[in-house]
């Protein structure tokens, strides 16, 4: 691999730096959102009757359309054709599996259960979280993190698959097998698995295609260079216009629920807090205890903390409704998760040196 101490800005010059104008603001842009869609809700009469005229599924059209969008450019940007080079190290793929498909679901179960026992709504939603792994802004913090890049877009791209082919599966042991196993409730009898497959297929399984084909053809057409270098960023951007056109209307039909349970919110962001953390330090440790570089540690830990909460809230509105507690929790996500994985790609650039001496892939600033 190369060094990465010579290809990669980012731990030269600065994290925030080498950020673009968008991604280094997006705390801002998140609360901004937030607070116009506070304010739509209030103050526009009738709002959610009009957003709810017309549906895909269960979803209102809006609302689809801004959760396929901020999807794709993610999902474009994955190397599809070079998934033989990670799923040959077993031992990258092997620990990300574990960490991504066992332990994450598994600690974030625990988490809701021991935070928010009384709040089943919101517990619901964190769970669904723990389920969306990661497959979206986890690319820019590996790489200003200086992981591995490649290794991160196969991981990504494994992850997709897997999400269709698992998620609902997994959404039925959490909810409802699970919980009934060690005398917990279950999930209301208004839960439906088939509602959370045909969630993941429309919302994940489109863009997926989607960014599959746009790859395809368009390095065929034009070459990688031009796709890669080109194309990318003219459509990078649009999966945060995407994101934000998003939440804006998801907090103008969730404003009463939000400005009166603030308290809620503050319990929602708690356990997602303990929960970034953990799954980053476990990543890390048992990447490195396993014998793997800085790189493709750093990559391994990113892409086991960071979790797809567009999934996650287009799951949520598709089977609970836009206006549910579950739907809540997962909008809540983002403004956490963003400052939290921020300040871990400062972790991770400091632990490097603490913890591979000598390791030619940890950056030297």
């Amino acid at each position: 691999m190369t060094d990465t101490t010579t290809d990669r800005p980012a731990a030269q010059h600065g994290v925030v730096k080498d950020m673009s104008f968008l991604d280094r603001w997006l705390p801002v842009w998140i609360i901004a959102a937030m607070v116009l869609g506070l304010l739509l809700g209030r103050l526009v009469p009738g709002l959610d009757t009009a957003l709810e005229a017309v549906k895909v599924g269960e979803v209102s059209l809006p609302i689809a359309i801004g959760l396929l969008v901020m999807m794709y450019p993610v999902l474009a940007k994955v190397r599809y054709n070079e998934t033989h080079r990670v799923t040959g190290d077993r031992k990258l793929l092997g620990l990300s599996l574990v960490l991504n498909w066992l332990v994450g679901p598994a600690l974030m179960f625990a988490l809701a259960w021991i935070f928010l026992p009384d709040l089943p709504e919101y517990r619901t939603g964190l769970i669904i979280v723990g389920l969306a792994r990661c497959i979206a802004m986890v690319l820019i913090w590996n790489d200003l993190a200086c992981g591995d890049r490649e290794a991160a877009a196969v991981l990504v791209a494994i992850n997709s698959v897997f999400q269709v082919i698992a998620f609902g599966l997994l959404g039925w042991f959490y909810l409802q097998l699970l919980p009934s196993w060690l005398g917990l409730p279950t999930t209301s009898a208004e839960f439906s698995i088939g509602a959370i497959v045909l969630s993941v297929l429309v919302f994940l399984g489109i863009p997926l295609l989607a960014g599959f084909l746009t790859q395809t053809f368009g390095e065929r057409a034009k070459g990688r260079d031009w796709y890669e270098n080109t194309f990318l960023p003219k459509i990078g951007p649009f999966a945060l216009y995407g994101l934000l056109f998003t939440i804006v209307l998801l907090f103008a039909l969730q404003g009463d629920a939000i400005t009166s349970n603030p308290w809620d919110v503050a319990r929602i962001a708690l356990p997602l807090l303990v929960y970034f953390f953990v799954m980053f330090g476990i990543g890390l440790l048992a990447s490195r205890g396993m014998g793997l570089n800085y790189a493709k540690s750093t990559t391994v830990a990113f892409t086991a903390a960071g979790n797809n909460f567009e999934l996650a809230i287009a799951v949520a509105i598709g089977t609970f409704g836009v206006t549910s507690g579950q739907a809540l929790a997962g909008v809540v996500g983002p403004l956490i998760e963003v400052p939290v994985l921020v300040a871990l790609v400062y972790v991770s650039l400091w632990a490097g040196r603490k913890l591979f001496p000598g390791d030619l892939t940890v950056p030297t600033r």
